[in-house]
């Protein structure tokens, strides 16, 4: 199974889109995009390849809290969205185009200094 998820994201993580290969001293952990605590289970369909940063900063998560509108807002499910419709990268940033996007940009640090230092390394070595 951990085999599947991880050529189904091509070994990237399914919310930042940072490649495995590019944070190599940490695992990307198989996650559960419907926590347990929430009645997930452990078939595929419900699991997603994050780098470790995502899915601390996700937890047991189900929803946040848009930015821009108050409103509580369901995070981005890699398995049911497609990522172009709901983000975009600004640069090194990555922007929610949608309230979900915003949201989940927002719960899972996305913009953090450390992804962002990183994100802007590797794009002037266009490996980004």
């Amino acid at each position: 199974v951990r085999d599947l998820v991880r050529r189904r994201a091509e070994n990237r993580c399914e919310y930042c889109r940072l490649k495995q290969e590019h944070l190599p001293f940490t695992t990307f952990h198989v996650e559960h995009i419907i926590p347990r605590k929430h009645g997930g289970d452990d078939d595929p369909s419900n699991l997603a390849l994050a780098c470790d940063r995502c899915n601390l900063h996700k937890g047991t998560n189900l929803a946040g809290i848009d930015p821009d509108t108050g409103a509580i807002v369901s995070l981005f499910n890699p398995r049911e969205h497609t990522w172009d419709d709901h983000f975009v990268l600004s640069g090194v940033t990555i922007v929610g185009l949608t309230a979900m996007g915003r949201t989940t940009v927002r719960v899972l640090n996305m913009n953090d200094a450390r992804r962002v230092r990183l994100r802007a390394m590797l794009a002037r070595y266009e490996q980004l």
